[in-house]
């Protein structure tokens, strides 16, 4: 994988505070560039045979794709849920500058 590909990580969280410390954390480890938060998220899934219906916030981390594995690996260290959803899609292209930038916050290790 190039150095110079980037990926978006959504993860949900059960709310927006819980987001805002995933996102500092991983923001300070330098393992994303940026997170944004979006409210009033609602999830319907099947959890031990029973459908649930949750009210949540889902974070939308940007990063270099070198670094997804370890941030796969960490979210769930720092996240409430047993089985937390994290889930990456690699960005085919975007806005040359704004890509730079993500490259540039996320290559101090």
């Amino acid at each position: 994988m190039p150095d110079d590909d980037l990926s978006v990580v959504l993860a949900t969280v059960p709310d927006m505070e819980v987001g805002r410390r995933l996102a500092r954390s991983l923001l300070q480890e330098r393992l994303i560039a940026c997170a944004s938060l979006v409210p009033g998220v609602t999830s319907l899934y099947r959890w031990n045979g029973e459908v649930q219906e949750e009210d949540e916030s889902l974070v939308v981390m940007k990063t270099r794709s070198g670094l997804v594995a370890r941030l796969i690996a960490r979210i769930p260290e720092l996240h409430p849920y047993e089985l937390p959803e994290v889930l990456t899609l690699r960005v085919a292209d975007g806005l040359p500058a704004y890509r730079r930038w993500v490259l540039d916050e996320t290559g101090g290790e």
